[in-house]
């Protein structure tokens, strides 16, 4: 735990708490906590667990003071920070073969060019970490903390090609913190980006074997194909995987499920839904993603979203109710979207819906996701398309928690663009049946 009491600035006290009963105010620094600094959020929430906490405060006028707060257990006291871990984000130092950030255009807004690699927003949000810039101090305080599950991006378990795939060469040592994470029983999930003609292959076969030692600790293990945008000049070359070599990445992942499920009862090793839709084969039924532990990393949510629509549709009357609508959507999943609207007709023929695969020109035609589509790109394909009494947008087209795009244009300026109102809908199967009956 850091020594160093040079404060955390409090941004604002909630009315009625424990802090705003003490007279602790808006402005004031948080030095210390039980005689102890605070280094960051989770440093302040394993000091306030008790029902009484000792807070030093430091004033605005540079006095300190010495509060004594009574509360409930585990209440916090009401303290609230501008920063939501209390610290500064831990940036990557590693210069990784497959970095999409790197392959970023110029000019967009600064947020997209930093590269995080913190195992506590792991915690937090979800990211995934390289294990390369933790500390032995941060393994140990995930352990006292608690602090799982962790998301790790092990990309390899061959030391010498893990230094050359992340341009560091302690990279293959880091992998040593897994076993430490492992031992101490810290809940994990994996992924591993695959590289064409890398870190596939025999050289997948052996990290799926070297990690599946982990289970159960190590939960799941998704496979990921590598994003190539239209920006790679002077990158190391990475060519993109075809139908064919899908085909043979999803067999030996599926090879390795089945083994993996008569030894240890878990499929493991996940690959993500792009490999089934760039194939076009068939994706794996509910049970085969041990309930669906790396939804936000692209795994097993087409699945789900049909096996939603499908619960939705068992119940569902046909409805007479007249509308018009669009939707936007990435080349990828365009082709389940639209069986999923044909399907819906069934249910009300007079619903007139258009379905709009739009083209990646921001990143390049081989960058085919939603989640990385512009608000330009939409613009400029749906001008002059027929739209209907509105547009819906999936969700993950927009920064979290705001109304805009990746290039900063927000949903009003779309919307202003395409003279039709927009609407946003979540990837589960309720919301989609919800836009048919007028809800959203």
């Amino acid at each position: 735990m850091s020594a160093d009491n040079s404060g955390k600035i409090i941004k604002d006290v909630a009315e009625g708490s424990a802090a705003w009963e003490a007279g602790i105010k808006a402005g004031d620094e948080l030095c210390l906590i039980n005689g102890s600094g605070i280094e960051d959020i989770f440093d302040y929430q394993y000091e306030c667990a008790d029902t009484e906490v000792e807070m030093t405060i430091r004033h605005k006028d540079g006095s300190e003071d010495t509060y004594f707060l009574e509360k409930a257990e585990d209440e916090d006291p009401g303290l609230i920070f501008d920063d939501g871990i209390m610290d500064d984000y831990k940036r990557c130092r590693n210069k990784c073969i497959f970095c999409f950030i790197d392959q970023m255009p110029a000019g967009m807004r600064d947020t997209l060019y930093f590269k995080d690699d913190d195992s506590r927003l792991s915690f937090l949000q979800g990211n995934y970490v390289t294990l390369t810039n933790m500390s032995d101090q941060d393994i140990e305080r995930i352990i006292r903390y608690n602090l799982e599950p962790i998301n790790i991006s092990f990309q390899t378990t061959n030391p010498g090609l893990r230094n050359k795939m992340m341009g560091n060469r302690f990279a293959g040592e880091a992998l040593k913190k897994a076993e430490r994470l492992f031992e101490a029983g810290v809940r994990m999930n994996g992924q591993i980006v695959l590289c064409r003609g890398i870190n596939d292959g025999a050289e997948l076969d052996r990290s799926i074997s070297d990690l599946s030692r982990y289970i159960p600790h190590l939960e799941s293990l998704s496979v990921v194909p590598v994003g190539l945008s239209r920006y790679r000049e002077g990158l190391y070359p990475l060519e993109p995987f075809d139908g064919e070599a899908a085909t043979q990445v999803i067999g030996q992942i599926e090879d390795w499920q089945d083994r993996i499920y008569k030894e240890h009862g878990t499929h493991f090793v996940h690959a993500s839904d792009e490999w089934y839709l760039t194939t076009g084969k068939d994706l794996p039924e509910a049970g085969r993603y041990d309930g669906y532990l790396q939804l936000e990393n692209g795994v097993g949510m087409v699945r789900l979203l049909l096996d939603e629509i499908d619960e939705e549709l068992g119940s569902l009357k046909t409805s007479r109710r007249k509308d018009s609508f669009s939707i936007a959507t990435g080349q990828l999943i365009f082709p389940v979207i639209k069986g999923i609207v044909d399907r819906m007709r069934e249910y009300f023929p007079d619903v007139d819906v258009k379905v709009y695969p739009v083209i990646n020109h921001f990143f390049g035609e081989s960058i085919t996701v939603s989640g990385l589509l512009t608000g330009q790109d939409i613009a400029d394909q749906l001008r002059d398309k027929e739209l209907g009494s509105r547009l819906y947008l999936p969700e993950n087209l927009l920064r979290s928690r705001t109304e805009t795009l990746l290039d900063d244009m927000t949903l009003s300026g779309l919307s202003d663009a395409l003279q039709v109102p927009i609407g946003i809908v979540k990837s589960d199967g309720v919301s989609f049946v919800d836009i048919f009956k007028g809800r959203i």
